[in-house]
């Protein structure tokens, strides 16, 4: 009876440790979880206008999952020279997932775009869903092939690389990647010269980034190719970059064991937060992608946008759709990029008090900015673990 009672206490202890860390473990899982898109599938038809006088650039997107700031930043940047035609292509004309945080429709699916006749001056490769070499889509790799001349330039950005060494373009060229990912790429394609510890590699029309954070550092770099210094220098003011040289040097660090244990004690211990993220009409490309890749970089309880509406055309024309609403979600800090545009509707679903807002008087990047604030609420160690996933050194 007494050995009864002993095991039963321990399946007792085991299945309330068992619970227990399944509910601890949430931000683990929500780090990898990407949400699918069940709204409707029909769109209006809306993107920026084409300038026959304007070079052409294209942001390739995997309708099943794109690296969000591997995107958006450089999409912001190239638009911001008001000099070129950017456009984000996809497979399919249907929503894209962006990693990690809310949906993106396409410009064009591959089909339209090919059916325009306009030829791109410069492709952008940002990291797309496929992981490994196994994975690739042929759809992917060989529209781009399609599109690639020698006139073209081609910037993989992050793990773009994987998607980069596969069409075969870069096969004894310089290319990089995320510190924490290299070495495994590399191992997968042994036909590029790959290098480490730079931030933008160069070699003729070919460039490419370290991991997520340096694809600013690209399109600025493509951008001075193009129009020259002023103009890079004038729209890296604009976001409070230092400008970037041509494979400057980098810190490519990857992520160690011991961070895995911070992460941990985090996850386990710390205070994981539900994170909301306002999307709002004209907002900053860049600046939103921003927040919602370091965010979801803190491991949050669960990381959301929210709208007032089903979708929000972006300063650039990007149509973005939210994860959810405010009346399903209630973030314990919602972040607004624009805190002067905020409707009254929204105060009367959060309360005031959990509502982050930017100062747009002061002049920092808006990665430094939210890594300031992660700096405080989790301390130094934590946000080295942040910078290391961004890439950020």
């Amino acid at each position: 009876m007494k050995n009864n009672k002993v095991t039963y206490c321990i399946l007792l202890i085991t299945a309330m440790t068992t619970i227990w860390l399944f509910h601890a473990c949430a931000p683990v899982r929500e780090f990898t979880r990407w949400k699918t898109f069940n709204g409707p599938s029909t769109f209006s038809d809306q993107r920026p206008g084409f300038d026959s006088t304007k070079k052409t650039v294209l942001l390739i997107a995997d309708n099943e999952g794109t690296e969000i700031f591997d995107l958006m930043a450089p999409y912001y940047l190239f638009s911001a020279t008001r000099m070129l035609n950017v456009y984000v292509v996809a497979p399919k004309k249907e929503p894209i997932i962006m990693r990690k945080g809310l949906f993106l429709l396409p410009h064009f699916s591959f089909d339209e775009f090919d059916s325009t006749g306009i030829n791109a001056r410069v492709i952008v490769i940002p990291n797309l869903s496929a992981m490994d070499a196994r994975h690739q889509n042929p759809a992917i790799i060989n529209w781009i092939k399609k599109h690639y001349h020698d006139t073209t330039i081609m910037l993989s950005v992050c793990d773009g690389a994987l998607t980069a060494a596969a069409t075969g373009i870069y096969d004894g060229k310089p290319l990089t990647a995320h510190a924490s990912d290299f070495n495994a790429i590399r191992k997968q394609y042994d036909k590029p010269l790959w290098v480490n510890n730079i931030r933008v590699t160069h070699s003729g029309n070919l460039y490419s980034t370290a991991g997520v954070s340096n694809a600013t550092d690209g399109a600025l770099s493509i951008i001075d190719t193009l129009f020259g210094r002023q103009t890079m220098l004038r729209v890296s003011q604009l976001i409070h970059h230092a400008p970037p040289a041509e494979q400057v040097a980098h810190k490519s660090i990857p992520i160690s064991f011991s961070n895995k244990i911070t992460i941990g004690r985090k996850v386990l211990f710390g205070k994981n937060r539900q994170v909301g993220v306002l999307l709002q009409d004209g907002a900053n490309e860049l600046e939103l992608a921003a927040i919602l890749d370091t965010y979801n970089r803190t491991f949050p309880k669960s990381l959301e946008s929210v709208a007032l509406k089903s979708s929000i055309t972006t300063a650039y024309g990007l149509t973005l759709l939210p994860t959810t609403s405010l009346d399903k979600f209630h973030p314990d800090e919602l972040h607004v990029l624009n805190p002067d545009k905020l409707p009254s509707k929204i105060t009367s679903l959060v309360d005031r008090s959990v509502v982050v807002s930017y100062d747009r008087q002061q002049p920092l990047y808006i990665i430094d900015a939210c890594l300031d604030r992660i700096n405080r609420q989790y301390g130094y160690s934590y946000t080295d673990v942040v910078k290391r996933l961004l890439d950020y050194n």
